[in-house]
């Protein structure tokens, strides 16, 4: 089959050239023309960026349709915070100037609607009613015996130096923005403006960039939070690829034209690269997946591997054309060689790929099954295009060319000679190496730390990463998980009344101090006797319809308003104290914040009345107070309407997931020592939490895939060979670079996160890819000289001479990537090289030792071993190994890893057995 392939590009070179094109260039061009001109190629898929964490995870996963649901009952949003910082002024941020820029600041972020950052919907944009910043906050103060006053804070920039320290003075005395607004020292105040939409963070960091570069104050602005960090990155990712992939590629272009020094010819390599990517992101494109994080790396996976191929062959035809002076001799005698070994190696590469199609996380099938699918077309372009774009070169252009009038690569003849006679002459030296190594690793990987934050996807010196910083260390912590308490069954029941609340109008309550006469500047006059009874509140006060009010109350008509005990709310106070013990939460606020700010301007103003009050009446009494403030929707922020559901807000410093981890388990540690009143249940939501969720899901789904390809490959590599012996030989060089890698990994102390993770199907490709080329050859060699002592100075000639180029081609032409500005491809870049590197060592270096110390059990005298060609079985049996993983990939969703485990337990021996019965440990004929 594969001499049939390879006559055909041979006798067609026009067709297949004019095919492979055409197929890459319709491809791109649907990919790019309905974002182009959306109007009119309206029923193609448009391109679609996801950089959203949260959609890691599938939409109907419990966790996202629970931190959806809270979302709407407490009307939270997604924030971008704005941090001005002032170290210069001896009062820090407040002095009149800065407050000046601040006070414009805010005012512009709630001009920051749908119609000014090009957004076809009015409402979107910066929710300013729910905006915190100076100027859109209420001061909470005493206005007599049993009344408070709230006025606003700042509603006006401040003319004298004592009117900005009063801002200051009054801010700290707030809880709920001492630590979070401010900072204790007064050096930093932060802005946080709520958007409708994580995916106009970029919009608005940019509007806001703009404005602040028109300030000439002494502050210096920060502006981060995970949807700012998120946004960003998908920008900044299509520039990344614009950039370091040419990049990368030009230097495997130096280095082959370096190799082989024909520019002519290794212009074929890099066409089968750049083809091989467009047909797959097309692909991509135009069957409606979303370009994401993990896809956005596409390109540079497939790249490397669609190299190595056209490596080995021009590899080989380089050390044989000088033979026969004729092209097309040359390259059959070549593809008859390399058909076999490469057909192999792409299908291995392609399963440990295909194989994450088993995890949990839809970006990460989507991101394995495509280059799966980039991998094998890879190889068809170069089965198909290396052979037909050699006759398109005339044989006068390839004059000089060949390894007969070579003299560059002395110094590499004389390493692989002397390492050659190294794993002969030492073979148990060279096994020694590769236990110490796999000891090591087995120290290295205990110490892995599971751990990510999409902030630290930017490099150090990155804008987010130095905001991230520097907020991080004036205040309580810009990462915001939330816990969320109830009684039990109240789960349901707020499952059925977020079904009756609307969405929230984002201009519902009027923002800043142009209000009505008697709500502007001033407290509204309170009617008497609020100080000791309260009156009730309004119908609908929440923001809901009288109707909607009343059905939502019927749902838990009966029921304690739990949230109005005193005992709820000082356990709240309990778990708060606790949490400030952790050392990664900051600041938290709560119910029971208000309630104590409440009472103690409600009393007399003193420190010693901040704290909850006796009674139910009297907390009561103080949510009604301060439903009369100018933000009276704030409260819904924190309490549902019936009184039985609170949210704690919980700031981290942080936005790790081992913080966020920890922060969790000191809540279950607290409760569980401490039970509740009430028998009150709890659960988490936020984006710093489902962060958690999902990664914590990936390495289990990662792990689990990777032990269903590794048997995959296992099997492949036994059908190969036709041996279990020579099977287990190949996956050695796999199993020492995947110990050394994430060995390494564990005492550098590098995290252990979604780009490394990815890495393992990788190294699960390529390692094995060296083994095969590396013993196919040997065998065939061994049979031809009868013993290893006179075939293994052959196998270090050509074989190994076109590993060690694959080698340095592909790993040195990654280290671009080590420029790049945002980790994952630095990460992808440096471990990239690690792998290539340490796989092509392993090679060379184990698997000869093996292979002299075990000759009498590999090579029995009486039998003649040779890689069986392939036949329609052999090809139906490797390409069936690869599918398996993918067929099954949403049973194990659904099943988990033992169905596909013994599902291909139980198919691939019978594959094998068949194989071999078909080909009668012979050569097949076909």
């Amino acid at each position: 089959m594969g001499d049939s392939l390879v006559r055909f590009a041979l006798n067609r070179p026009r067709t297949v050239t004019a095919v492979m094109l055409a197929l890459a260039f319709i491809l791109a061009a649907m990919a790019a023309l309905p974002t182009i001109w959306p109007d009119t190629f309206h029923f193609l898929s448009p391109l679609k960026v996801d950089t959203d964490p949260e959609n890691m995870l599938s939409s109907d996963e419990a966790v996202r349709v629970f931190h959806n649901r809270m979302k709407k009952e407490f009307s939270l949003n997604d924030i971008v915070v704005v941090g001005v910082i002032n170290e210069e002024h001896p009062a820090g941020v407040f002095n009149t100037r800065t407050l000046g820029n601040v006070h414009a600041l805010a005012k512009f972020a709630i001009t920051l609607t749908g119609e000014t950052i090009g957004e076809s919907d009015p409402a979107a944009g910066v929710i300013g009613a729910d905006m915190i910043a100076p100027s859109e906050v209420d001061n909470i103060e005493q206005a007599g015996p049993g009344t408070v006053k709230f006025e606003w804070l700042m509603p006006q920039p401040p003319k004298t130096e004592e009117e900005a320290l009063a801002v200051r003075d009054k801010t700290l005395r707030i809880p709920f923005l001492n630590g979070t607004m401010v900072s204790e020292d007064g050096k930093a105040l932060a802005l946080y403006l709520p958007i409708t939409s994580k995916d106009l963070s970029y919009q608005v960091y940019s509007a806001l960039q703009k404005k602040i570069a028109e300030f000439d104050g002494g502050e210096k602005y920060y502006i981060t939070g995970l949807p700012v960090a998120n946004d960003v990155f998908g920008v900044e990712m299509f520039k990344q690829m614009a950039i370091s992939a040419p990049l990368a590629m030009l230097a495997i272009f130096i280095l082959m034209l370096l190799f082989f020094r024909k520019l002519i010819l290794i212009i074929s390599p890099m066409i089968i690269a750049m083809t091989a990517v467009m047909i797959t992101m097309g692909l991509l494109v135009v069957t409606g997946n979303t370009i994401h994080i993990m896809s956005s790396m596409i390109p540079i996976f497939i790249m490397p591997i669609a190299v190595l191929d056209s490596i080995h062959i021009l590899s080989e035809f380089f050390d044989r054309y000088q033979q026969t002076h004729d092209r097309r001799k040359t390259m059959e005698n070549v593809m008859s060689s390399l058909f076999v070994p490469m057909l192999c190696t792409s299908l291995t590469s392609a399963a440990g790929f295909a194989s994450l199609a088993l995890t949990p996380i839809p970006p990460v099938q989507v991101f394995g099954l495509f280059v799966a699918i980039g991998v094998m077309t890879a190889w068809i372009l170069t089965i198909l295009f290396i052979p037909a774009y050699v006759m398109f070169i005339p044989e006068r252009k390839l004059e000089g060319f060949g390894a007969a009038h070579a003299r560059d690569d002395a110094p590499a003849k004389g390493f692989l000679k002397w390492l050659g006679e190294f794993t002969y002459n030492h073979a148990k030296i060279g096994l020694a190496i590769g236990g110490v190594l796999i000891i090591a690793a087995f120290f290295g990987i205990k110490q892995i730390r599971i751990n990510d934050n999409p902030t630290r996807w930017f490099k150090s010196s990155h804008s987010i990463r130095v905001a991230d910083s520097v907020l991080n260390d004036h205040f309580g912590g810009t990462y915001m998980a939330y816990l969320t308490l109830f009684p039990e069954g109240e789960n349901e029941a707020m499952a059925k009344a977020a079904a009756l609340i609307p969405a929230p109008e984002p201009e519902t309550a009027v923002s800043g101090p142009e209000l009505p006469a008697g709500l502007g500047g001033g407290a509204p006059e309170l009617p008497g006797g609020l100080g000791v009874d309260g009156p009730e509140l309004p119908a609908g006060l929440g923001g809901f319809a009288e109707e909607e009010s009343a059905e939502i109350a019927s749902v838990g008509e009966a029921a304690l308003e739990v949230f109005k005990q005193p005992e709820a709310l000082r356990y709240i106070t309990g778990l708060q104290e606790h949490l400030k013990k952790t050392g990664v939460v900051g600041k938290s606020n709560s119910l029971a914040d208000i309630v104590k700010t409440v009472h103690r301007e409600l009393i007399d103003g003193a420190e010693e009345s901040y704290r909850i009050p006796d009674s139910a009446a009297a907390v009561a009494q103080c949510l009604s107070q301060y439903q009369s403030s100018h933000r009276p929707r704030d409260l819904w922020h924190m309490l549902t309407p019936n009184h039985r559901a609170t949210s704690l807000w919980v700031q981290l410093t942080s936005g790790d997931n081992k913080d966020m981890s920890k922060v969790v388990d000191a809540v279950d540690e607290y409760i569980a020592r401490n039970p509740p009143p009430f028998e009150l249940q709890h659960k988490w939501f936020g984006l710093t939490y489902i962060n958690v969720v999902w990664q914590d899901k990936m390495v289990k789904g990662m792990a689990q895939a990777f032990m269903g390809s590794f048997l995959v490959v296992l099997f492949m590599m036994i059908v190969l060979f036709r041996s279990g012996l020579w099977g287990l030989l190949s996956m050695i060089p796999l199993t020492v670079t995947i110990g050394s890698i994430y060995g390494a990994i564990g005492f550098i102390g590098k995290d252990y996160d979604m780009p490394v993770a990815v890495l393992s199907s990788l190294t699960l490709g390529l390692a094995v890819d060296f083994a095969i080329h590396f013993l196919a050859r040997a065998r065939d060699i061994y049979n031809k000289e009868g013993s290893w002592k006179k075939a293994y100075p052959y196998a270090f000639g050509e074989p190994a001479r076109a590993i060690m180029r694959n080698v340095i081609v592909v790993a040195v032409g990654f280290l671009p990537l080590l420029a790049a500005s945002l980790v994952p491809y630095i990460t992808v870049g440096f471990f990239l090289a690690s792998i290539l590197f340490l796989s092509g060592i392993g090679t060379l270096l184990l698997l000869p030792s093996l292979v002299t110390i075990f000759e009498p059990l590999l090579f029995p005298k009486a039998k003649a071993y040779s890689i069986t060609c392939i036949c329609g079985t052999c090809i139906v049996t490797g390409i069936i190994g690869v599918l398996l993983v993918v067929v099954n990939a949403y049973q194990f969703i659904n099943a988990g890893v033992t169905t596909l485990t013994w599902i291909t337990l139980a198919i691939l021996p019978v594959l094998f057995i068949i194989c071999c019965a078909m080909s009668r440990g012979k050569k097949c004929k076909s």
